[in-house]
């Protein structure tokens, strides 16, 4: 299994620094010094992270080979992925890595099929479950324990509960595929834990 866990930015210093943006929340496990990664596109990689340090709030790696100025400069742009083994869980074990919530039945508590949970999209405050019904429709799910109570892998279903209007098309008429109401739960549920998916 492949994820995406960062794009190379512009060069930093003469020694062949680059900036990265990080798109894993494990930066230490798939960026730390020793690990290989494979690149998009191809002919640029497999690089090997020989160093990093985080400078003015952006993550700083050195790759091994990668000398000077030009040769980092030539990386930019750089899609960074990593191969994980599709048994792997984060450490955490409220956490999950989006290749294993994909796919997955979304059923309300009492088993009531939803739709299936097509993609997760990371926002700044929280993430969001999409969850595709059986008529095309799109709806957002706040991935906060309090809406998503329990993914459960072994049986390929997440169950939540979700307030009045996020999901019931006669409540609230699904535009431009957002459920109105989802980002007002969203908001709602802003506060509550639960970073809960992994890039």
């Amino acid at each position: 299994m492949q994820l995406v866990v960062g794009k190379i930015g512009r060069a930093h210093g003469i020694k062949g620094d680059v900036s990265v943006e990080v798109r894993t929340d494990e930066p230490e496990l798939r960026l730390g010094p020793g690990a290989v990664v494979l690149t998009d596109p191809a002919s640029a990689g497999p690089l090997t992270v020989e160093s990093g340090k985080v400078h003015s709030g952006r993550l700083l790696l050195r790759f091994a080979g990668v000398k000077d100025r030009n040769a980092a400069e030539a990386l930019r742009g750089t899609i960074l992925i990593s191969e994980v083994d599709p048994e792997e869980r984060p450490d955490d074990p409220e956490e999950y890595y989006d290749h294993q919530l994909i796919g997955l039945d979304v059923v309300l508590l009492d088993g009531t099929l939803v739709g299936e949970l097509t993609e997760v999209v990371h926002l700044p405050y929280q993430d969001l479950l999409t969850v595709t019904k059986a008529d095309g429709t799109e709806v957002l799910v706040p991935f906060v324990t309090r809406i998503v109570p329990t993914i459960d892998l072994e049986n390929q279903r997440a169950v939540i509960d979700p307030p009045p209007g996020l999901i019931d098309a006669a409540e609230a008429e699904v535009v431009g595929g957002e459920a109105d109401g989802a980002e007002s739960a969203a908001e709602d549920a802003a506060g509550d834990e639960g970073d809960e998916g992994d890039a």
